[in-house]
């Protein structure tokens, strides 16, 4: 299978990205400015060294400016909806449209125990990942779909999980992940005649900075993992696609989007083949 990897072209397009300061979020934005798009990245983590997990929004930034990408650094905390509104104001402002918007912003509490059952866990943990998660998914793709209905095109990609059809971690979680795959069908249904698509997307295991941190005891296995990386390479080939609309409304995985356009991960592997399709 050939590597489409250098064939894929954001020239010109004006991406955002939530959640950007490290995991999958970071990967994706490095992909899409590697590919010529301005990519907005948000995030908390303003300092190494400023969060339990490494990773800061200024090092995305400079590691998308060294490899010679263009991105912009927005400090924005996705619980509160007048800020996330004062950014997509910032970005119509500045460029005047948006083409990509990137739903990655998750809170994975730091108190979460998945031992135990949901009855034994705070309530925080719900508002923890389902505020920042599925309903920060929403209201972001509230302000983008405004933005690209106007223009009559346009892509929005919620981060997802096979943990939205199968039990992970805890009861919030899933119900999280499966309500941001409820958003991209319905969404895209309402999108789909004004030309901009709505997409849920699974990766498979991933490289984070929490994953390669996780003690081996704890059943972490990264044999056939995800790089950060791979979605990236899938999201901008979709980006890319001007027949994108015929995953308008649908919960895709990376495998198959990999197999679709062609690529695979930036070590040449090709992560997730015994994933569920949807």
């Amino acid at each position: 299978m050939a590597d489409s990897r250098a064939e894929i072209s954001l020239k010109g397009r004006v991406a955002l990205v939530t959640g950007a300061s490290r995991g999958i979020g970071r990967g994706v934005a490095q992909e899409l400015a590697e590919r010529g798009a301005l990519v907005y990245v948000t995030g908390r983590t303003l300092e190494e060294g400023g969060a339990a997990l490494p990773g800061s929004l200024p090092g995305t930034v400079e590691e998308i400016r060294a490899a010679g990408g263009e991105a912009i650094a927005v400090v924005c905390d996705h619980r509160d909806d007048a800020a996330v509104e004062r950014l997509f104001e910032q970005i119509r402002g500045e460029q005047g449209r948006l083409d990509l918007l990137v739903n990655n912003a998750f809170l994975l509490p730091e108190d979460l125990d998945p031992k135990l059952p949901f009855w034994q866990t705070p309530l925080s943990n719900w508002d923890d990942m389902i505020d920042v998660g599925t309903r920060s998914a929403y209201v972001a793709s509230v302000f983008a779909a405004g933005m690209m209905v106007e223009q009559r095109d346009g892509l929005i990609v919620h981060i997802s999980s096979f943990g939205g059809r199968h039990y992970h971690l805890h009861v919030a979680y899933g119900v999280g992940k499966q309500g941001l795959d409820r958003i991209a069908k319905d969404g895209g249904r309402q999108l789909a005649p004004h030309g901009v698509s709505m997409v849920s997307l699974w990766p498979y295991f991933v490289k984070t900075e929490r994953l390669l941190l996780a003690p081996m005891g704890d059943g972490v296995d990264l044999e056939g993992a995800e790089s950060i990386r791979f979605a990236g390479i899938g999201i901008a080939s979709l980006a890319a696609d001007p027949d994108r609309q015929r995953f308008n409304g649908r919960a895709v995985t990376t495998h198959q989007l990999a197999r679709e356009y062609g690529f695979r991960d930036i070590d040449g592997s090709m992560p997730g083949a015994s994933m569920e399709p949807q």
